[in-house]
């Protein structure tokens, strides 16, 4: 495979990686990953042929997609851990019984 034809493929990777997690679809993600990887390593193996523009131009392609990408791990990552926080009770502020079992003007007295 050549430059050209691995960097097509790892395009094509990305684009279904990124529908496979907007999807949540496990298996289809595991299976782009995977292609993804197959791309990267054909790359890499012809790494010394230089680039010219349209290989250029594939190239910030896949770096974009690969960017998206990285941006919805993120944010799925982010929504994993508040909800964990949730319902571990981790995002509740600290229960103090001394203020919250006291009158008001009490709490404020126990201030000054």
């Amino acid at each position: 495979m050549n430059r050209r034809d691995a960097l097509i493929q790892i395009i094509d990777s990305l684009h279904a990686e990124i529908a496979a997690l907007q999807a949540n679809d496990v298996t289809a993600l595991e299976t782009a990953t995977a292609m993804k990887l197959q791309g990267i390593e054909a790359v890499a193996a012809n790494d010394d042929v230089p680039l010219d523009a349209e290989l250029e131009t594939l190239a910030r392609e896949a770096q974009r997609l690969n960017e998206t990408a990285r941006i919805y791990v993120n944010l799925m990552t982010a929504n994993v851990r508040r909800r964990i926080d949730q319902l571990t009770g981790g995002g509740l502020p600290a229960y103090r019984p001394g203020i919250a079992g006291t009158p008001q003007r009490m709490a404020a007295a126990a201030y000054r």
